[in-house]
């Protein structure tokens, strides 16, 4: 598959770093020669400097060829225009990143059809959506739903009380008999492993976990924490990313408490949110915090437009004794360095439009992507066709690239988190974990 990507950017280069490790022949277009070096020697590209809205340098970037075009520069305009300009193989995808809610109602003038664009992403709601689901599962720093919802993979660190802690995966496995949940992956010291059944798990892991919906509380308790309702929610900022949040949080009926610096933004928010509470102040004003019960909220989200405020206010919330804090910061270096000063999880707006776009453009027998924040690995859903050369072999026999691990098996409307006896068969759904080093070879055993 061809792939043309216009926009050098962190979302441009996030997800060309994807598709190229998985084999496809990428070509990167942007204005910025500086941008377009960084990713020619960083990854195994090609390049063409040029206004990606402009056929004659499209062409430069053999459209012609592609069966993808993704536009992820920071212009909606210029990534509707680019949709509009190229011109690929019958059945092209063409990804557009905008930002600008007007071309989202319905009635804009402007519709995404006019444009021929297949799938239109926004940064800002992606991100609020990701928030939310990581509100939702109160502690987890990471989270992804598989068929239907039935099955999380999520990401929790170990207690140094967790009743894992210092302990194999075989004896703990042992311990818990055919309970549906299972370990796919370890972060630790900044490295991703794949763990086996001799690896021992240690107090400060971050454990990456797939479970059914009804073993996540088990998966909680042996990390060391447990399931809180979600009822009172404070958010710092005025951003098009708290909007939308507080939007959401509505809608789940589920009261949420804005801090507003800018009086003017504060009132118009209260004119669109008639039932979130609205405050004028400044998120970093411990004081301000203190009064108004952040220490009592079940989390507080810090979404301003700055990645040093934010990082601040949330340290003020999670010293005061708020149970979860969610920080935004949109240098994705930040993203890593949260958990290690205390905070419990970031959320960037360009990696979450990276990975909405990674899971829209999938095709053949892959079905659904998760990528994480702080990995070298990604969760990808296959279909099972007759051809797959793994199918009808025990897992513990099957020849599996090293950095894989088939974290679960969906049949019809049973879901199986495995074991090395079983099998998976065609027709089935297997989600497999793996590093990005994997991710090509894995997929080739997939065949659509």
């Amino acid at each position: 598959m061809s792939v043309v990507i216009v926009g050098a950017g962190e979302v441009g280069y996030h997800v060309a770093e994807r598709l190229s490790n998985e084999g496809r022949q990428v070509v990167v277009v942007d204005l910025n020669a500086d941008r377009l070096d960084y990713v020619q020697s960083h990854l195994d590209v090609g390049v063409i400097e040029g206004n990606g809205a402009s056929p004659a340098v499209l062409e430069r970037a053999d459209i012609a060829q592609a069966t993808l075009f993704i536009a992820v520069t920071s212009v909606d305009e210029v990534n509707l225009v680019g949709c509009t300009a190229a011109r690929g193989k019958p059945g092209m995808v063409k990804v557009a990143r905008v930002s600008n809610p007007d071309f989202y109602t319905e009635v804009a003038r402007l519709r995404p059809e006019r444009f021929s664009v297949d799938v239109m992403i926004n940064p800002e709601r992606e991100l609020a959506f990701d928030t939310l689901q990581l509100l939702q599962s109160t502690v987890a720093t990471d989270i992804a739903a598989f068929a239907g919802g039935k099955l999380q993979l999520i990401s929790l660190q170990v207690t140094e009380d967790a009743p894992i802690t210092n302990r194999t995966l075989a004896d703990v496995t042992a311990e818990l008999g055919r309970l549906p949940l299972l370990t796919a992956a370890i972060e630790r010291d900044g490295q991703t492993l794949v763990p086996d059944g001799s690896t021992v798990v240690r107090a400060g892991d971050q454990v990456y976990v797939i479970a059914t919906i009804d073993a996540v509380n088990k998966a909680l308790e042996l990390t060391g924490h447990q399931h809180t309702e979600l009822t009172r929610v404070m958010i710092a900022g005025g951003s098009v990313e708290a909007f939308y949040l507080a939007q959401m949080l509505q809608e789940h009926k589920v009261h949420a408490t804005l801090l507003v610096q800018d009086r003017a933004r504060a009132q118009e928010l209260a004119e669109k949110l008639h039932k979130a509470l609205i405050l004028v102040g400044d998120a970093t004003d411990v004081e301000l915090l203190e009064v108004e019960g952040v220490g009592d909220m079940d989390a507080f989200v810090a979404l301003t437009d700055e990645d040093q405020t934010n990082i601040l206010s949330s340290l003020v919330a999670k010293q005061a004794g708020a149970k979860q804090v969610v920080t935004l910061v949109n240098k994705l270096q930040y993203v890593s360095l949260a958990r290690r000063i205390g905070l419990d999880a970031a959320v960037s707006p360009r990696l979450s439009a990276a990975n909405a776009i990674l899971r829209q453009v999938r095709r053949g027998s892959v079905t659904r992507v998760a990528t994480f924040k702080d990995t070298d690995a990604e969760a990808i859903s296959f279909t099972v066709s007759p051809e797959c050369p793994v199918a009808g072999v025990p897992l513990k026999d099957a020849d599996f690239p090293d950095g894989t691990i088939v974290a679960a098996i969906v049949r019809g409307e049973t879901v199986i988190v495995p074991r090395g006896d079983d099998q998976i068969e065609p027709g089935d759904t297997a989600i497999v974990f793996a590093l990005h080093d994997a991710v090509g070879p894995v997929t080739k055993l997939f065949p659509s």
